[in-house]
C-alpha cells in the first residue's frame, strides 16, 4: 500500500472505530435508541472531517499501480466511512439525489470499476477478506456483538466456501466415483460446522445490540448519483454455488436468475468467475435424478445417493437457522416496536421490510425443498431419491 492508504487503514482500525462507539454508546443511552438526530454532533463532524481528509489525499494520488489488494483495501476502507455517515445519518438516499460527498464517492467510483465490484464496501471486506493486524480485523465499532457476528459469519462464510469447493470436485469426479465418498464428507463436516456457528451467534448476540447499533451500518448509500444496496452476508459465490451444485435453485429460474444478477458486482472478482463457471455444470441433483432410472440397484447409487440427501438435510438446515432466527428474532420481531418515522430504509437491500421478509422465505423454501411451498421446489425430486434408497 501507499503512504496514504496506509495512513487512511490506520485512521479506519483507530479513530474511526472509537468515534463509531462513542457514538452508539449514545444512542443506546436514549429511551428512542432508533434516533440519532441531535446526538453526539460535535462527534459526527469529527467522524467526517477526519475522514475526508484522507479521502482528498488518496483522491489526489490517484490510481498508484499498488494492485488488487491494495485497491480492495481502499475501497473497503472508503465504503466503511460511507457506511458510517449513512448509519449517523449525514447522507440519507431517501432525501437526495446524489451523495452529499463527492469527493469520497469519486474516490468509490474510481476504485470500484478498475477491480471490477460495487463502488461501496462488500461483505468480503468485514469478512473472509478482513486482514487481522496484531490480532485486530476491521469494524465500525469495538462493540462486542460486532466483533461477534462479524467473526462467526466469517467462519460461517469460509466453511460454505469448503463445502462448495467440495462438492464442486464430485462434479468434476462423476457422482459414481468411488472417491466421491471424501467429497461428500467434507461437505457434511462444514455444514454441520456452520450450523454450529449459527447456534453459538445466536446464544450470544443480543437482540437490541445487533438491531440498534450493527445493523443500520449495513443501509443503503448514495455513490455519485446511484444509489447501492447495503452489503449482504450471502455475497460471496459459495452460497449460490451450493444452491446451483445441489441443484435445489437453478440459474433459469427468473427469480433466483435476478438475484445472482444484482449480487454479482457486490462479490470479489475471483467469486464471480467461480459462479459463472458454476452455471455450466449440471446439478448433482439432476445428476442423480437420471441414475435413479437406470442405476438404482447399483451399489455407487445408493452410497452417493445417502450422502447427497444428508448434504442436503444439513443445507437445509443452515437456511431455516437463517431466516427461522436471524432474521425473525433479530430484525422482523425488534422492527415490530419501532416508531412509525424509523421504518424508512429500515433493510440493507432497500425494500419494505415486508417485501424483503417475502423474498427470503422463497429463497429458504427452495433451499429446503419445502413440501406444498406457494413457490416451486426441487421437493418431489428429492423425495423420488429418497423412496429409491427406501426400495
Amino acid at each position: 500500500m501507499s503512504k496514504p492508504a496506509e495512513a487512511f487503514d490506520s485512521w479506519i482500525r483507530g479513530s474511526f472505530i472509537e468515534l463509531n462507539t462513542e457514538l452508539e454508546n449514545l444512542y443506546f443511552a436514549q429511551e428512542d435508541r432508533a434516533n440519532v438526530a441531535g446526538i453526539g454532533d460535535s462527534i459526527k463532524r469529527q467522524l467526517r472531517i477526519e475522514g475526508q481528509v484522507h479521502v482528498l489525499t488518496l483522491l489526489r494520488e490517484g490510481n498508484t499501480g499498488e494492485g488488487f489488494a491494495s485497491a480492495f483495501n481502499v475501497l473497503g476502507n472508503v465504503g466503511l466511512y460511507l457506511g458510517a455517515l449513512r448509519r449517523h445519518e449525514l447522507t440519507n438516499p431517501s432525501v437526495e439525489d446524489r451523495s452529499p460527498f463527492p469527493e469520497a464517492s469519486a474516490l468509490a467510483l474510481h476504485v470500484g470499476a478498475s477491480i471490477g465490484m460495487a463502488p461501496r464496501f462488500a461483505t468480503a471486506h468485514l469478512a473472509n477478506r478482513n486482514r487481522s493486524v496484531n490480532g485486530v480485523r476491521k469494524s465500525f465499532t469495538s462493540l462486542g456483538d460486532e466483533l461477534l457476528f462479524i467473526d462467526e459469519n466469517t467462519r460461517g462464510i469460509l466453511l460454505l466456501q469448503t463445502a462448495a469447493d467440495a462438492l464442486t470436485r464430485v462434479v468434476h469426479l462423476g457422482i459414481s466415483s468411488p472417491a466421491a465418498d471424501v467429497m461428500f464428507a467434507t461437505a457434511k463436516s462444514a455444514l454441520s460446522t456452520v450450523i454450529e456457528c449459527n447456534e453459538r451467534l445466536f446464544e450470544r448476540l443480543n437482540v437490541e445490540r445487533f438491531f440498534y447499533c450493527v445493523r443500520p451500518y449495513y443501509k443503503p448509500y448514495r455513490v455519485g448519483w446511484q444509489e447501492y444496496r447495503g452489503a449482504n452476508a450471502g455475497d460471496f459465490s459459495g452460497i449460490n454455488e451450493l444452491d446451483l451444485l445441489l441443484g435445489l435453485c437453478r440459474a433459469n429460474d427468473p427469480y433466483y436468475a435476478q438475484l445472482l444478477v444484482d449480487k454479482m458486482l457486490f462479490m470479489l472478482p475471483e467469486d464471480q468467475a467461480r459462479l459463472r463457471e458454476c452455471m455450466t455444470y449440471r446439478s448433482l441433483l439432476d445428476e442423480m435424478v437420471l441414475a435413479c432410472e437406470s442405476q438404482r440397484r447399483a451399489a455407487w447409487f445408493a452410497r452417493s445417493a445417502r450422502a447427497f440427501l444428508e448434504v442436503c438435510e444439513l443445507f437445509a438446515c443452515t437456511a431455516a437457522q437463517h431466516h427461522d432466527q436471524l432474521v425473525r428474532r433479530f430484525i422482523e420481531l425488534p422492527a415490530g416496536a419501532l416508531k412509525p418515522e424509523h421504518h424508512r430504509g429500515l433493510t440493507a437491500s432497500g425494500p419494505p421490510l415486508p417485501a424483503l421478509l417475502r423474498s427470503l422465505e422463497k429463497l429458504r423454501d427452495m433451499r429446503m425443498g419445502v413440501p406444498n411451498s406457494p413457490h416451486e421446489t426441487r421437493h418431489a425430486d428429492l423425495e423420488k431419491l429418497r423412496r429409491a434408497l427406501a426400495e
